[in-house]
């Protein structure tokens, strides 16, 4: 931004000068910028300190409940019994014992509730919810839950022990060494000899329910054994009397010979059958061609006749020749031409009798052809059923026999299982080898809390630092010319720091105590910029609008005409927003008449300006409710007089997306100033309002980006970000 100290003089002609965007240099993907994520990191550091300070209050409150734990564990091979081994058979012979189910016995439900028992965990806070103080973070939690759940949350019955056996298994860990078959014990508590207790009572207990479960297995094995061979046998007998009384009943044919005799008839019949179809269809043929035919003679000439018929056929043709050769001599009355067309006439009448007579005769021969296939089928459905009902005893026969010898051999496993349980019944259980029994920690395991409050203090640091550059890649709002450097036909105005908000409230401070200050210094930088795009000249009439309501476009508009008051400009400042226009308590004026009035017609021009104490003659808004009845082409007449008078029109006119006023009145004035809001205005809402501009106006516009923070905007990584910076230092030294 370039701040001017020299009023700006509507005569005067300055050199063109323009802001220029700096290329944006694309860097390549494997190019690392530490300036820029550092920069981010100074732009966000309230939002990420305050992250880093709630979460570190809740790990804080977490890790403060910590308290040191101690780990005890014991070491231990479980293996099958030597004896096991050692039998002369393979029946006596045990597959060896697994080392994954074993431990799966370690975490039983039955051991765990003699462990709890027999120590006493039901006494340890730890262990036991109903003796534990509620923490102020579960009081929290239970009271969101009684919000969104109606039943009350059931409290720790003192003696159960259901709240007991999570916290057990949560504090026990049973795990194997590798691949080998060492199985480790280990326990964590609070109290050291707790750790190491639980641990060797543990597998003493083991050993207790193993032999118990082992002799109750082999008793429970036993009686289902005999059970089940008393039932096999029954069954065994059953399958042999079965196929014994089948083949005596059915007298089941073992002979091979009748066996082949039943195949050939079968096959013999199925050709039979075959000719007698080749036959029919011959036939059926022949009756079809005749029955279809206008003329037999043509169709009989294609076929296989008798030979009466034949030469009928040969005759009646000898005749036609006859008949050609007379009409080429005598005319149609001859005798001799009427005596053959009579031959003709006979010749084929007969011929059609002895058609006829050999149709029925094949009609005949098809009934016969149909009467044998009849015959032949049922003497090929009873071969066919004969040889079925053989082949179905045959297999039925062998099907009881196979069933009686697979009941056999289950009876016979059964009572090879039932010898080898009594084998093992008289063997031992499982043996123990304790390598290192759990002994008393000396030490608390893990980290300390310091440890975890640095790891916190990281964790923090790094979520934070994450959310920052999530909420920075979704700010899509402007900041810099630099972002707009792809909107054609615009012209950069420059820059406009914020105001306080009281500053902004009350306008006497722009009339009179800041008028020397940094604020000042931008707005006749605007102005510099709107009188270099308009050939060194002040333009006659400037419309001030804004994307979006609320970006400062009305302060600009009123701190321009304020500008030019001061320097001596004759200047009228019109408010353009006919719906929320509000100039006129600005400038704390009681006025009934305004804009809205002149444009329907129910005022003259002189009836709505109005002259201030500061030099600024104003004309408001008016009366809202007359909006939708005026003619905004009247403005031009407001343009008109002011030029005749030597005067600036401003016109704060409405937001460019919310009215369609403002484009009426872009086309009536010479030059148009778009007011950004730093950091709010999005580039999309920029792009649609520029557009929407040059649609009515194809004209450059002019745009000033409102309420800069300074020290914010120095943070960022753009072309005009130091340049700026620089102008305040500037500014700040010569103040």
């Amino acid at each position: 931004m370039t701040i001017s100290t020299v009023p700006p003089d509507r005569n005067t002609s300055l050199s063109s000068m323009r802001y220029d965007p700096r290329l944006q240099v694309e860097t390549r993907s494997d190019d690392l910028d530490l300036t820029s994520g550092l920069r981010l990191i100074r732009r966000r550091v309230v939002m990420i300190m305050a992250i880093v300070m709630l979460l570190m209050a809740v790990a804080a409150t977490a890790i403060s409940g910590l308290k040191p734990t101690y780990h005890a564990e014991s070491r231990l091979i479980i293996h099958t019994p030597l004896a096991t081994k050692l039998g002369t058979d393979e029946s006596s012979r045990n597959d060896p014992l697994d080392a994954t189910s074993e431990t799966e016995r370690l975490l039983s439900r039955s051991i765990a509730e003699r462990v709890i028992r027999d120590l006493r965990l039901n006494e340890w806070p730890e262990f036991n919810p109903a003796l534990q103080e509620i923490s102020p973070i579960d009081k929290i939690r239970s009271m969101l839950r009684g919000w969104i759940d109606s039943e009350k949350p059931s409290l720790p019955i003192r003696d159960s022990i259901e709240p007991i056996i999570p916290k057990y298994y949560k504090a026990l860990r049973v795990w194997r060494d590798g691949q080998g078959d060492v199985i480790q014990i280990g326990f964590d508590a609070s109290d050291p000899e707790l750790a190491a207790s639980v641990p060797n009572r543990l597998i003493s207990i083991y050993l207790e329910e193993r032999k118990d479960s082992l002799r109750g297995r082999v008793d429970a094995a036993e009686e289902w054994l005999l059970l089940r061979i008393d039932e096999q046998m029954g069954r065994a007998k059953a399958a042999r009397d079965a196929a014994d009384v089948y083949q005596k009943t059915t007298d089941v044919a073992s002979n091979d010979d009748d066996q082949v005799e039943q195949i050939k008839s079968i096959m013999e019949l199925g050709e039979r059958r075959t000719k007698i179809e080749q036959s029919r269809a011959e036939a059926r043929a022949t009756i079809t061609a005749l029955e279809a035919a206008d003329d037999p003679s043509l169709v009989l000439q294609n076929m296989v006749i008798p030979d009466s018929i034949g030469a009928m056929q040969r005759e009646l043709r000898a005749q036609e020749q006859d008949l050609e050769r007379l009409l080429e001599t005598y005319g149609n009355t001859a005798d001799a031409v009427v005596d053959t067309r009579a031959k003709i006439l006979k010749s084929r009448t007969d011929l059609s009798l002895a058609t006829d007579r050999y149709l029925q005769s094949i009609r005949a021969k098809l009934a016969a052809l149909d009467h044998e296939d009849d015959a032949i089928r049922s003497a090929l459905a009873a071969a066919h059923e004969k040889r079925t009902r053989s082949a179905l005893a045959q297999t039925e026969l062998a099907r009881l026999q196979h069933m009686a010898d697979k009941e056999q051999t289950a009876l016979d496993k059964l009572e090879e299982q039932r010898r080898g349980l009594a084998a093992q019944a008289m063997l031992p259980g499982a043996e123990l080898e304790v390598l290192s029994p759990a002994a008393v920690p000396l030490a608390p395991q893990g980290r300390g809390r310091l440890f975890y409050l640095i790891g916190a203090l990281l964790a923090s640091i790094s979520i934070a630092v994450t959310a920052a550059f999530v909420v920075e890649m979704l700010d899509n709002s402007v900041r810099s010319f630099d972002q707009m450097a792809g909107m054609s036909r615009i012209v950069p105005a420059g820059f406009i720091p914020h105001l306080k908000r009281k500053d902004r409230r009350d306008p006497s401070m722009l009339f009179g105590s800041i008028q020397d200050g940094m604020f000042d210094e931008a707005i006749r930088s605007v102005m510099t910029s709107l009188k270099q795009s308009n050939g060194g000249k002040l333009p006659n009439s400037i419309v001030v609008t804004s994307a979006h309501s609320g970006e400062g476009k009305s302060l600009v508009a009123r701190s321009l005409a304020i500008d030019l008051a001061a320097n001596g400009i004759p200047v009228l400042l019109v408010d353009g927003d006919l719906r929320l226009g509000n100039l006129d308590s600005f400038f704390k004026s009681e006025l009934k008449q305004g804009l809205n009035e002149f444009l329907c017609g129910q005022a003259g021009m002189r009836d709505i300006i109005h002259h201030h104490p500061s030099g600024i003659d104003f004309i408001p808004a008016g009366n809202a409710s007359l909006h939708r009845r005026v003619r905004l082409t009247d403005a031009a007449d407001i343009v008109a007089m002011a030029a005749s008078q030597g005067q600036i029109v401003i016109f704060d006119s409405a937001p460019v997306l919310a009215s369609a006023d403002t484009m009426h009145l872009t086309a009536l004035a010479e030059r148009t100033l778009v007011v950004v809001k730093w950091g709010k205005t999005s580039r999309r809402a920029v792009e649609f309002c520029l557009h929407q501009l040059k649609t009515a106006r194809n004209a450059e516009i002019a745009v000033a980006i409102n309420n800069v923070n300074p020290n914010k905007h120095a943070m960022y990584n753009f072309s005009d970000s130091e340049l700026f910076a620089s102008s305040l230092r500037k500014y700040h030294e010569f103040t």
